[in-house]
């Protein structure tokens, strides 16, 4: 069924369960009549916007909640429609009673992310800001929240349009040019547009380097924690999540599949993978489970190895730390069961340098290897001021960008026709314009929105 930008939308704002509170919202032009037929309390059509009313809503003489109800009239809301917000109890009956009255009453069901879209369309701010939202209520630690701060406040979307402002006024020159071809005139300089080029691709190679912090703040860094079994690889897991997610056990091979959470150290996520135990054998889960460490590890920014000092032997320990290098993958050697240690290891070991030694049975030392994990991962890198691109598909965009503006230096440099210059940078702004949404395609708008959640 096709749905009109005209339409009156409704949805559940406030996740779905129980709570004190639920926030059901509406947009569009009849919003505030609509909900004004079922609220008993103050006439909202005459009220002023941005005001909070008491009240009851009714279906006929049933009485469903006692409800606030907010006003936000067009323009001056946050997709610039009218906007009515009800607050209510936060049963679902009752939530699902008042929204089926306002589908009686004409709106209809918003979709995903209908709300942000509608903003989007009507100006309020650009499809990267629309997408910042996003980031924002997924944000889990202090440097993804304050990346998607700075990008819902269009400190990207600034840096985006500049250089497309730039580059706008030399392609209008050239395509001028088009009208002129026979005279064989130059309305602007190839040497300036070739400094211009220049000077957009240093940015642009900034904000495209900048993905691969921008990636870890978004999604946390993959922290692998290997070892053989029953080194402790379940128990510290559990110890650093302070909870009990994987199963412990004597027996070896207990872990035959990955495990996953994650923790905020230093303001940015890790994401810990507990694995299985790495060894030779005939069980063929569990190798599976081992191939899966591997290639898991080989993924891997970081990796914890995990040894038990009060069973295992030097020679294996440093025949794995020898396999860890040649991986060339930054890795943390840590000595469990410290409590238990064979002295004749902790003698081998002084041997072998930045062993942290723990008890993740009894959380002894977490904090030293907390403090080594940031230590190699260099939290410093990630505090910048700076714009950073958390988004893959800005950063395909970049790098769609940047191929372009290669291809008109190659043109600036054969001394290509106007035509295919003119090309060239139309195909550079319009990777430029995917970004902000300046170019956009309903199929675009559709992916996008589509991972937002209904109420937003």
């Amino acid at each position: 069924m096709q749905h009109h930008v005209e339409d009156t939308i409704v949805a559940l704002s406030t996740p779905e369960g129980i709570g004190a509170i639920a926030v059901i919202r509406l947009s569009g032009k009849d919003a505030i009549p609509l909900c004004n037929a079922v609220f008993k309390g103050k006439d909202l059509t005459q009220a002023a916007t941005h005001t909070l009313h008491f009240g009851t809503i009714r279906d006929g003489e049933k009485t469903l909640d006692e409800v606030v109800v907010a006003l936000f009239k067009e323009p001056n809301s946050f997709t610039k429609e009218n906007v009515v917000e009800i607050s209510c109890h936060g049963s679902p009956y009752i939530v699902r009673q008042i929204i089926q009255l306002m589908l009686k009453q004409g709106a209809r069901l918003a979709s995903q992310g209908e709300f942000t879209k509608r903003a989007f369309m009507h100006g309020q701010f650009d499809l990267a800001q629309a997408e910042a939202i996003a980031d924002l209520i997924a944000a889990d630690s202090e440097l993804s929240h304050r990346a998607a701060l700075n990008q819902m406040r269009g400190g990207f979307s600034w840096e985006i349009k500049d250089l497309r402002t730039q580059l706008v006024h030399f392609a209008s020159m050239i395509e001028l040019e088009l009208d002129f071809v026979e005279e064989d005139v130059e309305f602007v300089s190839r040497d300036d547009l070739r400094k211009l080029i220049d000077e957009l691709l240093a940015v642009i190679n900034r904000l495209a380097d900048s993905f691969s912090l921008g990636n870890v703040i978004k999604n946390g860094v993959p922290t692998v924690i290997a070892g053989k079994p029953n080194a402790g690889k379940s128990t510290l897991l559990n110890a650093l999540l302070n909870e009990e997610k994987a199963i412990v056990s004597d027996v070896p091979g207990t872990t035959r599949d990955l495990i996953e959470d994650e923790i905020s150290l230093g303001g940015i996520s890790f994401r810990f993978i507990d694995t299985a135990g790495l060894r030779e054998t005939t069980d063929k889960v569990e190798a599976i489970g081992v191939a899966r460490t591997y290639a898991k590890m080989k993924q891997a920014s970081l990796i914890v190895f995990l040894f038990d000092l009060s069973n295992d032997n030097i020679t294996d320990i440093q025949l794995e730390i020898n396999r860890l290098k040649n991986m060339g993958i930054p890795f943390i050697k840590v000595g469990n069961k410290i409590d238990a240690a064979q002295p004749a290891l902790l003698e081998a070991l002084q041997h072998i340098s930045d062993v942290v030694y723990i008890a993740a049975e009894k959380k002894e030392n977490l904090e030293g290897l907390k403090e080594e994990i940031m230590r190699m991962v260099d939290l410093n890198r990630f505090r910048t001021s700076g714009t950073i691109v958390t988004n893959v598909r800005h950063y395909e965009s970049l790098i769609q960008t940047r191929e372009a503006l290669h291809d008109v230096i190659n043109g600036l440099e054969n001394n290509i026709s106007h035509d295919f210059l003119a090309q060239d940078i139309r195909l550079s702004l319009h990777y430029l314009g995917e970004i902000t949404g300046e170019i956009t395609t309903d199929d675009l708008l559709g992916n996008i929105f589509s991972k937002f959640c209904i109420g937003k």
